[in-house]
């Protein structure tokens, strides 16, 4: 049956659970879009930027992107290929000498820029590690922290540990964005920060999205989900003032807040950027109708292909890894409505997205609310919700 995307339909699939979610106190504030054959069907901003001080939520609040900052940063790398500037199969000690990492039977790695893109470069994230790994131990930074460090020095120190496999090997996300950043630069001949605005946000008119906040009155808290005990989401806390474990297993993952406001801090390109979900949603539906006037339209529909052939995705079964971020090849494998093809990524602060380019159907979720915002209930709710599934709305959360 294909779904009702009429206006009405959707409002009174999606108002209920958004107002629900709220009300159960699973997030705190949350902006919705959806855009249907490019016409907006749905906007809404809904509960508390933020909660202390009693801020409604706002169209426009501005939000921590974490990894919805990949496919930005991926799209300024592509458009550098488009201009003949930069090649996929280039390699990345031709623009970074310095990072040469070794394999693990001790080989010098042939990176290229295509593993960084479909993060089958043989990196890692230090919390995906154990407690006092190597990351941590190298003092590697995840691009979330409050690290002083400079974008070079990460990734020097990042080139003195083994990779975890040999490059095109397996898949694992990771760092790879970071050092795909410092690759932009070199190739645009410019700081990362400037480079994105030249290639990506400025084109679109994308005025919100940087490497910090542009207004930091309309960035919007952040806050954690409720920890046993606790009866609503706590807010997440700067360096220097005490921290509750933010993900158990995960004994590195640390967050800081604070690093949004901070000019200062080096450019991450996997997890550093601040923006609105009016801006993102530019940017999918730019990608969706054929890339321009970022990219021409055969570099916009391989980053929209799985580039990962029969590798696993740990974290997403039934999808493969384009040029950015995940596209969906088994529907019933990932138990969703999405059609194959679709595209989706969300962000460790809250949000989550996805593109079904069948439906020419674009939505944006962003919540400041980690992690139910991005992977929990509330996520796969809304998904059904949109599509009007026998298990919509409410009645998907568990």
């Amino acid at each position: 049956m294909t779904p009702d995307f009429s206006c009405a339909a959707l409002s009174a699939r999606i108002d209920p659970l958004l107002d629900a979610v709220l009300r159960q106190q699973r997030l705190v504030g949350a902006v919705l879009l959806v855009r249907h054959r490019g016409q907006e069907i749905y906007r809404r901003a809904a509960g508390q930027l933020d909660r202390e001080a009693g801020t409604p939520m706002r169209e426009d609040a501005l939000f921590r992107l974490a990894s919805v900052s990949k496919p930005i940063v991926s799209t300024a790398a592509l458009a550098l290929v488009g201009q003949h500037r930069l090649g996929l199969d280039d390699r990345v000690v031709r623009w970074l000498p310095y990072f040469a990492p070794r394999q693990p039977d001790g080989m010098v790695a042939a990176i290229t820029v295509r593993h960084l893109l479909t993060h089958t470069a043989g990196l890692d994230y230090g919390f995906f590690q154990p407690s006092g790994g190597a990351y941590a131990r190298a003092g590697v930074s995840d691009g979330m922290d409050a690290s002083a460090i400079s974008l070079e020095e990460n990734l020097r120190r990042l080139a003195t540990l083994p990779l975890a496999y040999a490059p095109g090997e397996r898949w694992a996300y990771s760092i790879a964005t970071d050092v795909l950043g410092a690759v932009i630069e070199q190739a645009a001949g410019m700081p990362l920060a400037q480079a994105v605005a030249a290639l990506v946000t400025a084109p679109l008119a994308m005025r919100d999205t940087a490497f910090h906040a542009t207004e930091p009155a309309r960035l919007a808290v952040a806050y954690a989900d409720r920890a046993a005990g606790e009866t609503q989401p706590r807010r997440l806390l700067d360096a220097g003032e005490e921290h509750l474990p933010f993900l158990d297993g995960m004994a590195g993952f640390t967050l800081s807040p604070a690093r949004a406001r901070d000019a200062h801090a080096y450019p991450s390109g996997g997890a550093g950027m601040v923006g609105s979900a009016p801006d993102f949603m530019r940017l999918l539906e730019t990608l969706r109708q054929g890339g321009a006037p970022l990219l021409p339209p055969e570099l916009a529909r391989q980053m929209g292909e799985s580039q990962t052939g029969g590798f696993d995705l740990p974290f997403w079964p039934g999808r493969g890894f384009g040029l950015g971020f995940t596209v969906l090849n088994d529907a019933q494998l990932a138990a969703t409505p999405e059609a194959a093809g679709s595209w989706r990524m969300g962000g460790t602060y809250g949000h989550s997205w996805f593109v079904d380019p069948a439906r020419e159907l674009s939505v944006v979720a962003f919540t400041n609310t980690a992690l139910e915002g991005m992977a929990g209930p509330f996520v796969d709710a809304l998904c059904q919700a949109i599509y009007g599934g026998n298990d919509a709305g409410v009645g998907a959360l568990r």
